[in-house]
């Protein structure tokens, strides 16, 4: 049997087969962030980009990014989500919004790729709706930060 999990005796990729695992309570969550000028940074807590509300069209992008994962990650499971929660956590001093997102499913596997999408999707909406006044932002620190449930447990990311 080959030693990687998508890949086959042959060397063909595969999904991996979740038939048999019982289905459990999965969390996960993850975080980024979008580090801009600070005249952009005042745009959008302010609510002053042209595009409309930033918060709020990447809170909605995220989700549906989630519910899609499995159409974008060659791999991954469609999963019943049952809750999305994405949130934006400005950061004054260091001109960023920081960006966390929970997932949650009772399945067969965990849910950590739909979180990472989730915010990375979020991430890019706000790019793309502030790009007009600022083309140097940068996305960073895409990562895990929690997920429990399944045969692995629980992992819990200690922040530096």
């Amino acid at each position: 049997m080959s030693k990687f999990t998508h890949i086959d005796d042959e060397g063909r990729v595969r999904m991996v087969d979740v038939t048999d695992k019982k289905p459990s309570i999965r969390v996960a969550g993850a975080g980024g962030a979008v580090f801009m000028r600070r005249e952009t940074f005042d745009l959008i807590r302010n609510q002053k980009i042209k595009k409309g509300n930033v918060f709020e069209t990447a809170r909605i992008a995220g989700i549906l990014a989630a519910k899609k994962t499995s159409e974008l990650i060659p791999m991954c499971h469609p999963l019943n989500i049952t809750h999305v929660q994405l949130d934006f956590v400005p950061d004054v001093a260091k001109s960023c919004i920081g960006i966390e997102a929970t997932v949650r499913t009772i399945d067969q596997t965990g849910v950590e790729m739909e979180a990472l999408t989730a915010v990375s999707v979020a991430a890019l909406t706000i790019y793309d709706m502030c790009k007009s006044y600022d083309k140097e932002m940068t996305i960073s620190k895409i990562q895990l930060l929690k997920k429990t449930g399944g045969k692995s447990g629980t992992f819990e990311r200690i922040q530096s």
